[in-house]
């Protein structure tokens, strides 16, 4: 192995503030977890977060099974 050679980076969780219809990474990273599952969600794949919370979601399911259970917002 040589100073040229790269060794693969782990994935590193982004930190992201969340506005309506973009969001602004705090910290550069490769995913956010989902506030329901818990399941990681890469960047590139991320659709689904509540401005108001603050949060992401790994999809609509997610975040339906959130209302169904009583947090609102």
């Amino acid at each position: 192995m040589n100073r040229f050679e790269r060794h693969p980076q782990p994935a590193v969780e982004a930190e992201l503030e969340y506005r309506d219809g973009e969001y602004r990474v705090r910290k550069a990273g490769a995913f956010v977890r989902c506030a329901v599952t818990g399941e990681a969600i890469p960047l590139e794949e991320l659709r689904y977060w509540s401005v108001d919370r603050q949060e992401a979601y790994s999809g609509p399911e997610a975040r339906m099974k959130l209302l169904r259970a009583g947090r609102r917002s």
